[in-house]
C-alpha cells in the first residue's frame, strides 16, 4: 500500500519532518541499547550507538538549518 502524499509540499515542513525523525531514532535506539546490553550483546549494542551517534548529528544539523532558514525568511 502506498502511503499518502503528504498535502503540504514544503520544505520547511520536510526538514521539520527529517529532523523529528532522527532524533526520534536517538531516543529509540537508546531501548535497543539497553536491551542489547542486557542481553550480552556488547557488539549488538556498539552497532546500536553508532546508529544512534549518526542520528544525533543529522538532529543537530537539522536544526541549526532549519533556525538559519527560518531567520532568513522572517528576516
Amino acid at each position: 500500500m502506498a502511503e499518502p502524499e503528504s498535502p503540504l509540499k514544503d520544505k520547511n515542513y520536510n526538514l521539520v519532518w527529517a529532523v523529528h525523525q532522527s532524533l526520534e531514532n536517538v531516543w529509540r535506539l537508546e531501548g535497543y541499547i539497553e536491551d542489547a546490553e542486557r542481553q550480552g550483546d556488547e557488539e549488538l549494542a556498539r552497532w546500536f550507538r553508532r546508529i544512534q551517534e549518526n542520528n544525533q548529528k543529522a538532529g543537530d544539523q537539522g536544526k541549526r538549518l532549519l533556525v538559519e532558514r527560518l531567520t532568513e525568511e522572517n528576516g
